[in-house]
């Protein structure tokens, strides 16, 4: 796996003014903010300065996510980001580890992504992500 660095933290808020209350008082900033189908989620990622890494505010309408730690939300992933999402499946497939889509989804602001189940990442769910041209994030 040819691992660029930590794109971003993925955090579940149960709803939208928790994550903005969370951005006020931390003084973060939205940067970049999309709906995602797939995860029927609204997603908001934070400004980035100077040795920062983004959040990533998941805001669900509906499915598992609304469930996510009770209800309450919290910490949901950590995303890396890779040259070739397809190929990082690839790899873990031949050593017998599952990735939670059977392909890689489109994700918020023009990434390609897929997660690899928690069970194979020492409890921690992480998200690979691959940037497309048409990328803002």
């Amino acid at each position: 796996m040819n691992r660029k660095r930590i794109h971003h933290i993925g955090i579940v808020m149960n709803d939208r003014s928790r994550a903005e209350s969370f951005m006020e008082i931390f003084g973060f900033q939205i940067d970049k903010e999309e709906y995602v189908e797939a995860y029927h989620a609204q997603c908001i990622f934070t400004k980035l300065y100077d040795n920062e890494v983004a959040l990533e505010f998941i805001i669900p309408t509906e499915g598992v996510l609304t469930e996510y730690n009770g209800g309450k939300g919290g910490i949901h992933h950590i995303a890396l980001e890779v040259d070739d999402v397809e190929a990082v499946r690839a790899e873990f497939e031949e050593k017998g580890l599952r990735m939670l889509e059977e392909s890689a989804v489109q994700g918020a602001c023009g990434i390609i992504v897929n997660f690899l189940r928690p069970r194979y990442g020492a409890g921690i769910l992480v998200e690979f992500i691959e940037r497309t041209p048409e990328a803002t994030v």
